[in-house]
């Protein structure tokens, strides 16, 4: 993973363009959680080879953008984001994560705000 300071991120702390992660501050690059947070979807890209990640990505998110009418309703309920988001905190979950664990998460959703 290669960190790269940008300041095209407004309203994100980064984002996972593997092999770059794209940071807001190089600060981010300390958080252990962020930074997991950040592997999960590593991972997640390299399973999908890539651009089937960001295909199924971005047609997740206007999928959930017609859903929920809300950016961020919409932008938590991507399933990579609700993968990410719920195992953040667990810094080992790499290390046992099956492949296309993502799946499990299609029935679960982002609630909060």
């Amino acid at each position: 993973m290669i960190l790269i300071k940008t300041s095209l991120l407004k309203n994100y702390k980064g984002m996972m363009l593997w092999p770059f992660l794209l940071v807001k501050d190089r600060k981010y690059g300390k958080d252990v959680v962020f930074m997991n947070h950040e592997k999960i979807h590593a991972q997640q890209q390299k399973e999908l080879l890539i651009v089937i990640f960001y295909l199924w990505y971005v047609s997740d998110y206007l999928i959930q953008l017609l859903k929920y009418k809300n950016h961020h309703k919409a932008y938590r309920n991507i399933v990579f984001e609700r993968e990410s988001y719920f195992y953040e905190c667990s810094l080992d979950y790499l290390i046992t994560r099956n492949f296309f664990s993502f799946l499990k998460f299609y029935n679960k959703k982002y609630t909060d705000g």
